[in-house]
């Protein structure tokens, strides 16, 4: 792998990461399964990339994205709390109408261009080190998000919401409003994941509409390769282990588009999102295996034992 392709995968890596700790919020923390993210993620992009070519400073244009993203995640959980709509079937009607919501937004184009407009690295990066350099901005970023989730979830309201997701009846019958604490987590989430398609659109150069295409499953496998690397309870390794599953999937895909095996049996850049998806199944699949054989080699054990006795 080229440094070229090295850097570029840290720094997907990295954006996706703050996209994964909003996917855990909303899967792991609250057991709420949202696919608002695959339009939340371009929802993002848009309304950052709109501001950036209307003159915006980029933080407040990112924190303008911010803000659109939360308020699509508590639509959603609004529909889920309110008009007792089932989870995954309100988070894919606010994903279908987020389609159009972001075309408007982009005023009815599927793309808006960034060429010659300011971002976030304008200040940092130079001809010299402009590899590196987005990486550590993203970085910081990303851990900046890790550090204040691991200080909310250490408060009462963040336990209360942790509490929620683990056993809602349990903790409405201690007296905690549990759907307002839904709405509230759910804003939190899809505005990290906002957050990631506002810092996705400066480093590719313009919004695209079909940015957020997969968006849920590179996030959901981040949590899952991060949760089997690093097994935790406590939420500051929970979210370093979100984080570095996010920056090793990202690597993955980054070496197997390169691979050239890959290459000479047809698969390229196109297919980023088939090899995505293939990496993903193998993930979910190695636990299962590795469960598997566990209670095997536990019996030879025991049985090599008594052989011994």
């Amino acid at each position: 792998m080229s440094w070229i392709a090295l850097f570029g995968g840290l720094e997907s890596g990295l954006i996706y990461a703050i996209v994964a700790l909003g996917v855990y919020i909303s899967f792991r923390v609250l057991d709420f399964p949202d696919l608002t993210a695959d339009g939340s993620f371009p929802l993002g992009g848009a309304v950052c990339a709109v501001c950036l070519v209307a003159g915006w400073n980029p933080w407040l244009a990112m924190g303008l994205a911010m803000v659109a993203g939360a308020a699509a995640g508590m639509i959603t959980a609004w529909l889920h709390v309110s008009l007792k709509i089932l989870q995954l079937l309100a988070s894919i009607l606010m994903m279908t109408a987020l389609y159009s919501i972001n075309l408007h937004v982009m005023h009815n184009s599927p793309n808006v261009p960034l060429l010659g407009v300011d971002s976030i690295f304008t200040p940092f990066v130079t001809p010299d080190n402009g590899m590196w350099m987005r990486v550590l901005v993203i970085g910081m970023i990303g851990l900046l998000c890790k550090f204040l989730l691991d200080w909310f979830f250490s408060t009462e309201t963040g336990l209360a919401m942790r509490a929620t997701g683990v056993n809602q009846r349990m903790a409405q019958a201690q007296g905690i409003n549990a759907s307002r604490l839904t709405i509230m987590g759910m804003a939190i989430s899809n505005a990290l994941i906002a957050l990631g398609g506002a810092i996705f659109v400066q480093t590719q150069g313009g919004a695209d509409i079909s940015s957020g295409i997969g968006t849920i499953v590179i996030g959901l496998a981040a949590v899952i390769i991060g949760e089997t690397l690093i097994p935790a309870k406590r939420m500051l390794w929970i979210t370093l282990s979100v984080i570095i599953g996010a920056v090793l999937f990202r690597l993955f895909i980054q070496m197997a588009l390169g691979s050239e095996t890959l290459r000479s049996i047809g698969f390229g850049p196109q297919d980023v999102n088939l090899v995505t998806a293939l990496l993903v199944v193998l993930v979910l699949v190695l636990p299962q295996i590795q469960n598997k054989l566990r209670p095997k080699r536990r019996s030879l054990g025991a049985k090599t034992l008594q052989g011994n006795h």
